[in-house]
């Protein structure tokens, strides 16, 4: 029997909530070193966060966690069909509304965390200085990142400068620092390790 032809006592019926849920988890494995280092960040676990930020400072990690990603969401797909009898490309196009499930929540999971969760938990912690009259300079700076996860990382490593009052991030890759030119300077702040695995250019 051709498997696009199966009855309705076939064990195989259209699955889409299966596929939003695997698209949900795929779209979020790139992501979960970058929302576990927030998490430990914010928890105060400095030693948990110090593990992780040794895989973020990797420049292609976060590249091959995408590939990885696509890549079982690929095979949790194949695995479906076959599973069900339907895996020939016209068993696929019978089953579209599950592969489309499947590869839009993947995507759309991607593309709510670069653009909404990320820049929203990197500010989350950030507020003007009490005296605003102390931090009197500002600086804006690029920073070649590979994604905007990797901001709280960049922010955390700036705040580290004494002189630094508070850093904001902006899509896509700018950091807004207030600072004490007292204190410090746009060349100490550039200078720092965090910008030799990802280079700061002043604005």
């Amino acid at each position: 029997m051709n498997p696009v032809e199966k009855d309705c006592c076939a064990p195989a019926p259209n699955k889409p909530n299966k596929g939003i849920l695997s698209g949900v988890l795929y779209g979020l494995l790139p992501h979960s070193f970058c929302v576990a280092f927030i998490l430990f960040s914010i928890a105060g676990s400095v030693a948990a966060a110090a593990f992780l930020k040794q895989f973020l400072l990797i420049p292609y990690f976060f590249h091959f966690l995408i590939l990885l990603s696509l890549g079982l969401a690929t095979l949790s797909g194949a695995l479906y069909l076959k599973k069900t009898g339907y895996l020939s490309f016209a068993g696929a196009k019978n089953k579209w509304k599950y592969l489309t499930s499947l590869y839009s929540m993947t995507i759309a999971i991607n593309v709510l965390m670069f653009f909404v969760v990320f820049p929203t938990l990197a500010n989350v912690s950030s507020a003007p200085p009490a005296n605003q009259e102390e931090y009197s300079a500002n600086l804006s700076v690029s920073v070649q990142i590979p994604c905007s996860g990797h901001a709280p990382l960049i922010i955390d490593e700036i705040k580290k400068d004494e002189g630094v009052s508070f850093v904001t991030f902006k899509l896509p890759n700018i950091f807004e620092i207030q600072y004490n030119p007292e204190k410090t300077s746009p060349q100490k702040i550039t200078g720092l390790e965090v910008f030799k695995t990802y280079k700061a250019i002043i604005q």
